[in-house]
């Protein structure tokens, strides 16, 4: 760009570029030691707990005994590109012509793996857009059972995540999800009926999570946020 050996003066250089002369002369600084340890601690941290925004993660700082505000702790997860993983509002997207199925878990003790399966549409931010995560897991073990990701929001990736968790663990006896359309479509609730699932669905769009969406989203990021940002890059 400009070159001090040039014949043009470094002023001349800069008017033809639009630069000042003092935007040339200025050398960036690297962050501050506090800042790299500060930036090591929020990558550690965010390995766990993905679903952690600047506030969240502004909490853990004060907690571990450093005292930072929020506009910094957004500059830091900015220049390090987090970005936390969250529930979409529109995940949950009822089909009016689809057969809605009654709330099975109301009273229900559940003391055993198998007995409830559970399903969970995640929207995961990314530097050059997003991408849908749909994971199954056991609601009595907690356990993320088999997990999609797709660009779209068809069914075929909820039917290839169910298809992995029956081949590897079986059928459960009930299997609760929310009213969207991809859990009303004929193609899933066949599926599951073939398998002799009973299907359960809450009222309204709410899904009763069994360990509550906060939890449910660590767990999702635990065992998925790595791979989703690996894949999205290829």
């Amino acid at each position: 760009m400009i070159g001090r050996d040039h014949k043009l003066p470094i002023i001349r250089q800069c008017r033809l570029l639009s630069l000042s002369r003092s935007s040339f002369y200025h050398r960036p600084r690297g962050e501050s030691a506090e800042n790299l340890a500060l930036m090591r601690e929020i990558d550690q941290q965010f390995l766990d707990t993905p679903f952690y925004g600047v506030r969240q993660m502004r909490w853990h700082l004060r907690r571990q005994g450093h005292d930072v505000n929020v506009k910094r702790v957004r500059r830091l997860m900015r220049l390090m590109g987090l970005m936390p993983i969250y529930q979409k509002p529109n995940t949950t997207v009822p089909h009016p012509q689809h057969k809605r199925y009654p709330y099975l878990l109301k009273g229900l003790r559940i003391e055993r793996p198998n007995q409830v399966w559970c399903a969970d549409i995640t929207y995961v931010p990314l530097a050059r857009g997003f991408l849908y995560l749909v994971a199954i897991m056991d609601w009595h073990s907690r356990k993320v059972l088999a997990w999609r990701l797709s660009n779209t929001m068809d069914v075929q990736f909820c039917l290839d995540a169910l298809d992995e968790a029956l081949d590897r663990y079986g059928a459960p006896e009930i299997f609760n999800t929310d009213q969207g359309s991809q859990f009303t479509s004929w193609a899933w609730t066949e599926r599951l009926k073939q398998a002799g699932v009973r299907i359960s669905m809450p009222l309204g769009e709410c899904m009763h999570s069994p360990v509550g969406n906060r939890r449910q989203r660590a767990l999702h990021g635990q065992y998925l946020h790595r791979t989703a940002m690996a894949q999205s890059q290829i």
